[in-house]
């Protein structure tokens, strides 16, 4: 298993990053290439996606920066997203280790990683451009 990390920087304090990031109600703002809709189901976050309805979780709240989030798809199958925000000066810096799964072929890693990066971007522009 050759794990991929992705790092964005953003112009934004970690608190708020966090914040912003860790709320699942936000993920069509910084997820748009996998996240329609997200809407709240008997507890649980329920996407929209072009998969179909997947599940949400992400860890509880922390002071840590810690915005790691469980995906299980329609199938039951479950992703494990390690995702965290650290300081970095004045802005913050968010990572996110992508793994590749089991019989993934190099075209679809690589594609899944961009998704990832455009995600990442995404959540970068939310951040530097809406009103915090």
């Amino acid at each position: 298993m050759n794990p991929t990390i992705l790092i964005n920087e953003i112009d934004a304090p970690p608190e708020r990053v966090y914040t912003f990031a860790s709320n699942p109600a936000n993920m069509p703002l910084w997820a748009p290439a996998f996240v329609k809709s997200i809407t709240r189901v008997d507890g649980e976050w329920i996407i929209d996606s072009n998969m179909g309805p997947v599940r949400v979780a992400f860890a509880p709240a922390n002071p840590f920066g810690v915005l790691d989030h469980v995906v299980t798809l329609p199938s039951g199958e479950i992703f494990n997203n390690p995702m965290r925000v650290v300081p970095a000066g004045a802005g913050s810096l968010v990572t996110f280790t992508l793994f590749r799964q089991p019989g993934m072929s190099d075209a679809d890693f690589a594609r899944h990683g961009g998704m990832v990066k455009s995600d990442l971007q995404a959540l970068k522009h939310a951040l530097e451009t809406l009103p915090g």
